[in-house]
């Protein structure tokens, strides 16, 4: 039985996702997603709470989330800004990954593939 997938369709679901969360309707500003994304340029107390989400989601506490909803975030735009904090994460990490394995073929790695 044959295991292998075929991966030239997983390049545009991934980008299909990202414009999706950073383009499409929702609660939240297109700037305030993409922010979240990017973890950059977010006020406090969401900054500290995006990163949180972005670096280690297991760690984020009820009082978090009731802190950045005490800023005036609803619950609906905490749950969107979420999304776009971990798929954020998870897009820098895919693309290092990426481009670790281009640097260690273009070096003649014979494992690298």
């Amino acid at each position: 039985m044959d295991t292998v997938k075929d991966t030239s369709d997983y390049g545009a679901l991934f980008q299909n996702l990202i414009n999706r969360i950073l383009k499409g309707d929702g609660y939240s500003t297109a700037g305030l997603r993409q922010a979240a994304f990017n973890n950059s340029d977010l006020p406090e107390p969401l900054h500290a709470f995006i990163t949180k989400v972005a670096n280690a989601a297991f760690k984020v506490t009820d009082g978090e989330v009731e802190a950045v909803k005490q800023s005036g975030v609803s619950e609906d735009e905490i749950f969107e800004l979420i999304v776009c904090a971990a798929v954020g994460a998870a897009s820098r990490q895919y693309e290092n990954g990426l481009a670790a394995l281009a640097e260690a073929m273009q070096e003649g790695g014979q494992h690298a593939s």
